[in-house]
């Protein structure tokens, strides 16, 4: 106590030290005097009010406390009173062990004399029973049926109850009644067909289908009724629990799983579309049934029942293993795409199960796939391999009837660019494009699979059309009359490689999701080339084979007297390429570039020959301005048909040898001979003796010394510009390849 008064004693120091620290507030002394006096009096009020609350709560328990030990004093009087009266009434229940079987066996007379009407009246009851079943009337049948039902339980349990051993009593009763049991299995019958027909029977009589669902309500509270009496007296009535609550699903199952099964009317022998008429009856049916259920079958049962879910789920069941059964089957390519396309995009789309009057009753998220992936997966397996089968055939007859046209008297068609074509890319592609179209209805990754595997297939069908071309080649060198039309068929072929890039391109924008190449993809695009570029050289052989007279003519004495050879190969080769006009770019460019290339190789290898030795100046300089002007009848003959820009190049290498022919100072030969190899250093030592040879005024010492000295200074070749003299063999090896040639 000293303790804490000293400790309000510093406290309260300390509260007016703060208060009185300046002069000025020794005037408010007395104020601050009543202030505090006012805080002491409030703190004590508060301080008495809780300490009498306290005291109250304590003299309230006590009280309490007092009370219950009266009471506790009370009950224990009365508990020894109990026990008292009850030891002395045990003799007085023994002795009224006898009134206790009166009273049981009074209950039992009593049941009888309550049944005793229907006892007597049962075959009359059976009989209305039965007639009401086969009226229709299921609600009154039913009523009737619980009479004698519970007439016959009543008795048996009376009997049960009084002696369970004796049997012979219970078989009584049970033959006497042994009727009601067939009158239930009956109206059990009919229940079930009503359910059967649930459907129809719904929007024709949807009472009939509430009556059954009250009567399965009915059983279902007797059969909770028997169960739980049972666990009481060990006693059930015959053929309880009935269970037709559970019966009444395994029926509507049952039910659906028909008329899922029922849809099938068609098979593959009568109509190629059975399956897709069958999975369409489908979808319909189970739209239909499911609406019906939605907004007409759940108003006939009970909530919990939870109707709509519970048929939604049937449905996709029977849906499910119908599918199954279906992908089981030995289905061909079109029709396992219809089926996957079904199951895997139309089975969840609004056409069926999304569709907007069901999507606020379920959830179509939640629902499993109708078929496991192993079997979607085996599906496309069997897919692709029937495809790559089919495919491979489809090719072959589109390559049989295109090289059937390649026969043809009359000329291919033109395109509207005028280009000569075949139909063979537009067969192709439109074969490509329907699969394409199909597999892009299961899903994207198999779209990029069908559409690897078409381009394998056409990278192996256009090896194929390369050899069919060759082939087509070799058939018309060996009577080059036939076919009539090969050079315009030989375009044709041509075009058609530029129409398979395209196409291609155009498919892998549509159908790719990847910009990337594939290895398909560059060995369809150089085979391609290739089959182009041979058609164009199998072209260019027919010009030269007609040009061969006339190229063995150049640089011939015929020649430098006056022939019109070169006038009659530009007149030829101008003829050609009258049809070469309807090859598509880049390969009509690329072969007249060739074609100018090959007759100037050709002039140039007659060069080489030696066919003709001048035998003076005037021959030489009369030949070499032949060569000049030849040289320009070329130029102009290509430059018309847009050779290029290497047409003056090529053509220039006839001027340049020309230029060395008409020099008429031999002293000079070497300079000319230097500028030729500066202009063209593909030209060989070989070359240089030939066409030294072919002017005939050159020494053997001035060769040597042309020759030796080229050698010394010889000129590197970079390789930026395509060589000519490279693909002209000089004379002497022509003659070394003769020996082996025979």
């Amino acid at each position: 106590m000293e303790e804490t008064s000293r400790e309000a004693v510093a406290t309260a120091v300390q509260r007016v030290a703060g208060m009185l620290q300046r002069s000025d507030q020794l005037d408010k002394v007395e104020q601050y005097r009543r202030r505090e006096a006012r805080k002491k009096a409030s703190v004590e009020a508060r301080l008495k009010a809780a300490i009498q609350s306290q005291l109250d709560g304590v003299r309230t328990g006590l009280t309490q406390l007092h009370c219950a030990l009266l009471d506790v004093k009370d009950i224990q009087s009365s508990l020894a009173d109990v026990s008292n009266d009850w030891r002395q009434s045990i003799n007085t229940i023994e002795n009224l062990k006898d009134v206790k079987d009166a009273v049981v066996q009074h209950s039992q007379l009593a049941s009888a004399v309550e049944n005793l009407k229907n006892i007597f009246s049962v075959p009359e009851i059976v009989a209305e029973t039965q007639q009401l079943i086969e009226q229709a009337e299921l609600l009154q049948a039913h009523r009737k049926l619980m009479e004698l039902e519970c007439s016959r339980d009543d008795l048996m349990y009376e009997q049960y109850r009084m002696d369970s051993k004796n049997t012979s009593d219970m078989h009584l009763i049970s033959n006497y009644f042994e009727d009601v049991q067939g009158l239930s299995d009956e109206l059990a019958k009919q229940l079930w067909m009503v359910l059967q027909r649930s459907m129809v029977t719904v929007r024709r009589d949807p009472t009939m289908l509430v009556s059954v669902v009250r009567i399965i309500e009915r059983e279902e509270k007797i059969d909770r009724r028997m169960v739980d009496r049972k666990k009481q007296s060990g006693f059930i009535p015959p053929g309880r629990p009935k269970r037709w609550k559970d019966k009444m699903f395994e029926v509507l199952e049952g039910t659906v799983s028909t008329r899922i099964e029922g849809t099938q009317a068609l098979t593959r022998d009568v109509d190629r579309m059975w399956l897709v008429r069958l999975l369409e009856i489908t979808r319909k049916y189970v739209l239909d049934d499911l609406i019906i259920v939605k907004n007409l079958m759940v108003q006939c049962f009970p909530p919990h029942y939870n109707t709509f879910n519970r048929f939604f789920s049937l449905y996709h069941n029977a849906v499910s293993t119908r599918v199954k059964e279906l992908a089981a089957e030995d289905l061909e390519a079109n029709e396992i795409v219809s089926l996957l396309t079904w199951v895997l995009n139309t089975y969840k789309s609004v056409e069926m199960m999304g569709n907007p009057e069901l999507q606020s009753e379920c959830d179509i998220n939640q629902l499993e796939s109708l078929l496991p992936q192993d079997v979607v997966d085996n599906l496309l397996s069997n897919y692709i391999k029937t495809f790559t089968s089919n495919i491979t055939g489809w090719l072959r007859k589109a390559l049989e009837t295109d090289k059937k046209d390649w026969q043809k008297e009359t000329e291919p068609e033109a395109d509207q660019d005028g280009y000569y074509q075949t139909t063979l890319p537009a067969i192709v592609f439109q074969m490509f494009e329907q699969n394409l179209q199909v597999a892009a209805q299961i899903n994207g990754d198999f779209k990029e699979q069908v559409l690897k595997l078409c381009l394998k297939q056409m990278n192996s069908f256009l090896i194929r059309y390369r050899e069919e071309a060759v082939l087509y080649k070799e058939d018309h060198l060996r009577n080059r009359q036939l076919p009539q039309c090969y050079v315009q068929y030989m375009i044709a072929i041509i075009n058609n490689c530029q129409t398979f890039k395209e196409s291609i391109n155009s498919l892998k924008r549509k159908y790719s999701q990847s910009s990337e190449p594939t290895d398909s993809n560059a060995a369809i695009e150089k085979t391609l080339n290739e089959v182009a570029k041979e058609g164009c050289q199998f072209l260019l052989d027919e010009v030269f084979l007609d040009l061969e007279h006339h190229l063995n003519e150049l640089l011939t004495r015929k020649w430098l007297t006056g022939s019109h050879a070169v006038d009659t190969i530009c007149v030829t080769v101008e003829d050609y390429f009258n049809d070469f006009n309807k090859i598509k770019k880049p390969f009509n460019q690329e072969m007249t570039s060739e074609a100018l290339r090959r007759v100037v190789v050709e002039y140039i290898k007659a060069v080489m020959q030696k066919r003709i030795t001048f035998k003076n100046a005037d021959e030489r300089r009369e030949g070499a301005e032949r060569m000049i002007k030849e040289a320009d009848q070329f130029k102009f003959l290509f430059s018309k048909l847009a050779a290029g820009e290497d047409t003056d190049r090529l053509c220039g290498a006839i001027a340049a040898i020309a230029e060395v022919f008409k020099l008429t100072d031999p002293t000079l030969l070497f300079l000319e001979v230097t500028t030729l190899v500066s202009k063209y250093p593909d030209i060989r030592e070989e070359h240089i003796q030939a066409l030294l040879a072919v002017r005939g005024d050159a020494s053997r010492e001035m060769r040597q010394m042309i020759i030796g000295t080229l050698s010394e200074n010889k000129v590197s070749y970079a390789g930026v510009t395509q060589p000519i003299f490279k693909d002209i063999p000089p004379l002497f090896s022509m003659f070394l390849l003769i020996p082996c040639l025979l």
